[in-house]
This record gives C-alpha cells, structure tokens and sequence, in this order.
C-alpha cells in the first residue's frame, strides 16, 4: 500500500515507528544490541516506553521498518520500468537504481551495514533481517507474475521473486563484511547486479 493510500492515522503511525527504527539503529551500530535497551531506544526517538511496545515486541524488531525501506523503494522501481522489458533486465535495471547511492541512499546503505555487522553476534537481529526479506520476497510474487503471465504461486514466479530476494540479500550481507564503498567495484549495486547474472541466466 502507498502512502497516499493511507489515512492520516496510519500515516502518523508510519512515521512513529520510522522515528524509532533509526533510534534503534542508530544505538545498534554505535553500541551493539547487548548494549541498547529499550528504554534507551524510546528516549532516542522521543517516544514513551510504553508506546515503543504498543509497535514492537523486542528491542530487535523496531529495525524491521528501516530494514523495510530498500526492498519497497526497490519493488516500486521494478513496477515503473518497460513492462516490454524481460524479466532479468528489469530486476538488474530496478536493482541497479534501487541501489545507486545518492546521499540520502548512501547513508541508508552505510546504516544497514553497521546492523548486518551487528547482527552477526545477534540471532535475533539476524532473525529480524531474514523475515523483512521473507516478506519482500511475498510481495515481489505479484509484480514477477504480472510480467511473465503466470500465477504467483507458479514455479517459476516463486523461483524468480527467491532468486531476485537472495540477490540483494546476499550482496548487501557480502560488502557489509567489507570496507568497499557505497558505489564502485565491490558496492552493492555490483555485487546484486553480478549475483543476478549468476542466479538468472540463460531461460528467464
């Protein structure tokens, strides 16, 4: 659903739990999850306790919105680009935009590596990351589906939404182990654009 599908209400709640994902992201990367609590993220985002729990159940879920935004921005990419276009070249051309670093996009990605770095001593922070590309996988079915003509639940749709998915996951996992920066060799956008060549070959 689009912003501006939502009412005011929504729309305040939105922001709310925005506000506190970049709290708590913040904390996570300046001082790991052992050392955040969930009062300190509340405080951060300017929110009471109390509403910080009416969003999230644990310390670690209040990322999953920011974790969110990418695979949004980039499925609204893919459903904007030439509906003549193949399947591959779609997914690499919204891919490829999607991850483009201009500085807003720049500090987001920069802001995702310190919490994937973080998660790899936090089985829920990882637990976090992998059920917010569970569900971008979800949505990604229906806009694979329309352009190859198949049902979302079809083979190949689910097989071409898991391997677009893992793309993105496995790059932004791989350069967060790295220093290399937000564009170039080694960035994101390199790396999704090359696992999509690996994973997406010959017969999409």
């Amino acid at each position: 659903m689009s912003t501006q599908a939502l009412t005011l209400t929504e729309r305040r709640k939105l922001a709310t739990q925005l506000e506190i994902a970049h709290a708590a992201a913040e904390l996570f990367v300046a001082r790991g999850t052992d050392g955040t609590t969930a009062e300190a993220i509340a405080r951060r985002a300017g929110v009471g306790l109390r509403t910080f729990y009416r969003y999230f159940r644990a310390k670690q879920d209040a990322v999953g919105p920011l974790l969110a935004v990418g695979g949004q921005r980039w499925r609204a990419l893919l459903a904007a680009t030439d509906p003549a276009a193949a399947l591959p070249d779609a997914l690499r051309a919204a891919v490829r935009e999607a991850l483009a670093a201009p500085d807003e996009a720049a500090d987001g990605l920069r802001q995702t590596r310190g919490l994937l770095r973080a998660a790899a001593g936090d089985p829920a922070l990882r637990a976090v990351w992998y059920r917010v590309n569970q569900e971008s996988e979800e949505l990604l079915r229906p806009l694979v589906a329309e352009r190859v003509g198949a049902g979302p639940g079809s083979l190949q749709v689910r097989l071409a939404a898991a391997a677009a998915t893992a793309a993105i996951r496995i790059a932004l996992e791989t350069w967060s182990e790295t220093d290399a920066d937000v564009t170039g060799p080694g960035s994101p956008a390199d790396l999704a654009a090359r696992c999509l060549d690996r994973l997406m070959g010959p017969g999409w």
